[in-house]
Protein backbone atom coordinates (compact mmCIF):
# COMPACT_ATOMS: atom_id res chain seq x y z
CA UNK A 1 0.00 0.00 0.00
CA UNK A 2 1.54 3.43 -1.18
CA UNK A 3 2.07 6.20 1.18
CA UNK A 4 0.37 9.24 0.47
CA UNK A 5 0.68 12.67 1.13
CA UNK A 6 -1.49 15.78 0.14
CA UNK A 7 0.37 18.05 -2.28
CA UNK A 8 -0.28 20.83 -0.28
CA UNK A 9 1.52 19.32 2.42
CA UNK A 10 4.29 19.06 0.67
CA UNK A 11 4.07 22.86 -0.85
CA UNK A 12 3.89 24.38 2.40
CA UNK A 13 7.02 22.08 3.66
CA UNK A 14 8.89 22.80 1.13
CA UNK A 15 8.49 27.13 1.93
CA UNK A 16 9.56 26.23 5.39
CA UNK A 17 13.09 24.73 3.90
CA UNK A 18 14.85 21.94 3.36
CA UNK A 19 14.36 20.19 6.71
CA UNK A 20 10.59 20.72 6.96
CA UNK A 21 10.29 19.16 3.38
CA UNK A 22 11.58 16.09 4.31
CA UNK A 23 9.52 16.06 7.66
CA UNK A 24 6.14 16.20 5.73
CA UNK A 25 7.30 13.20 4.31
CA UNK A 26 8.61 11.38 7.49
CA UNK A 27 5.35 12.33 9.43
CA UNK A 28 3.52 10.90 7.31
CA UNK A 29 5.88 7.80 7.88
CA UNK A 30 5.59 7.77 11.64
CA UNK A 31 1.78 8.58 11.60
CA UNK A 32 1.89 4.93 9.11
CA UNK A 33 3.86 3.49 11.97
CA UNK A 34 1.68 4.51 14.77
CA UNK A 35 4.96 6.53 15.63
CA UNK A 36 7.29 3.96 16.26
CA UNK A 37 9.26 1.85 13.91
CA UNK A 38 9.13 -2.01 15.14
CA UNK A 39 10.08 -5.34 13.86
CA UNK A 40 6.07 -5.91 13.19
CA UNK A 41 5.83 -2.82 11.08
CA UNK A 42 8.81 -1.85 9.09
CA UNK A 43 7.87 -3.67 6.11
CA UNK A 44 5.12 -0.60 6.06
CA UNK A 45 8.05 1.14 4.34
CA UNK A 46 10.31 0.91 1.35
CA UNK A 47 13.85 1.16 1.34
CA UNK A 48 13.93 4.85 0.41
CA UNK A 49 11.17 5.69 2.95
CA UNK A 50 13.65 3.80 5.76
CA UNK A 51 16.88 6.33 4.50
CA UNK A 52 14.84 9.25 5.45
CA UNK A 53 13.34 8.01 8.45
CA UNK A 54 16.99 7.12 9.22
CA UNK A 55 17.89 10.65 8.11
CA UNK A 56 15.20 12.33 10.80
CA UNK A 57 15.66 10.29 13.22
CA UNK A 58 20.20 10.46 13.07
CA UNK A 59 19.29 14.52 12.03
CA UNK A 60 17.07 14.81 15.77
CA UNK A 61 19.92 12.79 17.79
CA UNK A 62 23.31 14.85 16.61
CA UNK A 63 21.13 18.10 17.15
CA UNK A 64 20.52 16.67 21.11
CA UNK A 65 24.00 15.70 21.48
CA UNK A 66 25.83 14.10 18.76
CA UNK A 67 27.30 10.60 18.08
CA UNK A 68 27.34 9.74 21.59
CA UNK A 69 23.61 10.71 22.34
CA UNK A 70 22.67 8.76 19.24
CA UNK A 71 24.87 5.65 20.10
CA UNK A 72 23.67 5.77 24.11
CA UNK A 73 19.97 5.77 22.78
CA UNK A 74 20.48 2.68 21.10
CA UNK A 75 20.71 3.79 17.45
CA UNK A 76 23.93 2.46 17.00
CA UNK A 77 22.83 -0.53 14.98
CA UNK A 78 19.92 1.42 13.14
CA UNK A 79 22.23 4.16 11.52
CA UNK A 80 25.59 1.92 11.42
CA UNK A 81 24.44 -1.72 10.57
CA UNK A 82 22.09 -0.83 7.91
CA UNK A 83 22.64 0.61 4.15
CA UNK A 84 21.71 4.30 5.60
CA UNK A 85 25.59 5.55 4.76
CA UNK A 86 25.28 3.83 0.82
CA UNK A 87 21.75 5.28 0.62
CA UNK A 88 23.04 9.28 1.51
CA UNK A 89 25.60 8.51 -0.94
CA UNK A 90 23.52 7.37 -3.42
CA UNK A 91 21.40 10.48 -2.93
CA UNK A 92 24.53 12.49 -3.40
CA UNK A 93 25.18 13.50 -0.04
CA UNK A 94 28.67 11.88 -0.45
CA UNK A 95 30.79 14.20 2.11
CA UNK A 96 27.55 13.01 4.69
CA UNK A 97 28.19 9.36 3.51
CA UNK A 98 31.76 9.26 4.26
CA UNK A 99 31.34 11.25 7.86
CA UNK A 100 28.74 8.49 9.13
CA UNK A 101 30.95 5.84 7.45
CA UNK A 102 33.95 7.26 9.73
CA UNK A 103 31.71 7.39 12.87
CA UNK A 104 31.09 3.76 11.98
CA UNK A 105 34.75 2.99 12.05
CA UNK A 106 35.44 4.47 15.85
CA UNK A 107 31.62 2.82 17.08
CA UNK A 108 33.08 -0.93 14.99
CA UNK A 109 36.42 -0.30 17.11
CA UNK A 110 34.54 0.54 20.23
CA UNK A 111 31.06 -0.39 20.31
CA UNK A 112 30.65 -2.43 23.83
CA UNK A 113 32.14 0.69 25.59
CA UNK A 114 30.24 3.26 23.46
CA UNK A 115 26.64 1.15 24.17
CA UNK A 116 27.31 0.44 28.24
CA UNK A 117 25.42 1.99 30.84
CA UNK A 118 27.00 4.91 32.60
CA UNK A 119 25.84 7.05 35.06
CA UNK A 120 25.20 11.08 34.09
CA UNK A 121 28.87 11.78 35.17
CA UNK A 122 30.44 8.51 33.15
CA UNK A 123 27.98 9.62 30.25
CA UNK A 124 29.32 13.15 29.71
CA UNK A 125 33.25 11.49 30.05
CA UNK A 126 32.33 9.28 27.11
CA UNK A 127 32.27 12.96 25.18
CA UNK A 128 35.94 13.84 26.86
CA UNK A 129 37.43 10.11 25.73
CA UNK A 130 36.10 10.37 22.27
CA UNK A 131 36.37 13.69 20.64
CA UNK A 132 36.85 12.28 17.38
CA UNK A 133 33.34 11.65 17.46
CA UNK A 134 33.09 15.11 18.61
CA UNK A 135 35.11 16.19 15.53
CA UNK A 136 32.60 14.45 13.57
CA UNK A 137 29.77 15.92 15.32
CA UNK A 138 30.79 19.26 14.70
CA UNK A 139 31.29 18.59 10.95
CA UNK A 140 27.86 17.21 10.48
CA UNK A 141 26.08 20.33 12.40
CA UNK A 142 28.23 22.57 10.14
CA UNK A 143 26.95 20.97 6.80
CA UNK A 144 23.85 20.25 7.98
CA UNK A 145 21.96 22.31 6.04
CA UNK A 146 23.64 21.34 2.88
CA UNK A 147 22.94 17.82 3.66
CA UNK A 148 19.14 18.36 3.73
CA UNK A 149 19.19 20.52 0.61
CA UNK A 150 21.20 17.24 -1.04
CA UNK A 151 18.51 15.09 0.19
CA UNK A 152 15.54 17.35 -0.76
CA UNK A 153 16.65 17.72 -4.30
CA UNK A 154 16.81 13.87 -4.57
CA UNK A 155 13.49 13.42 -3.00
CA UNK A 156 12.11 16.28 -5.08
CA UNK A 157 13.61 14.26 -8.16
CA UNK A 158 12.41 10.99 -7.26
CA UNK A 159 9.30 11.88 -5.44
CA UNK A 160 7.05 8.68 -6.08
CA UNK A 161 10.22 6.60 -4.67
CA UNK A 162 9.44 8.09 -1.81
CA UNK A 163 5.15 8.87 -1.46
CA UNK A 164 2.26 9.05 -3.58
CA UNK A 165 1.46 12.96 -3.94
CA UNK A 166 -1.98 13.84 -4.17
CA UNK A 167 -3.43 16.73 -5.41
CA UNK A 168 -6.10 18.68 -3.25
Amino acid sequence: MPIEIQEDLLKAGAEKGYAAFLNVFTDKYLEVLEGELTAENMSLLNGYQHALLSLRTFTEQMEEGGFIQLIQNGYGPYIFNNPFAKAMRLMGAKDFSKLIYDAKAIYDKNKDVLEAEYTDEEFMALYEQYDNLGDLDDEFLDTENRIMEIVATYVDEHITDFAEVKKD
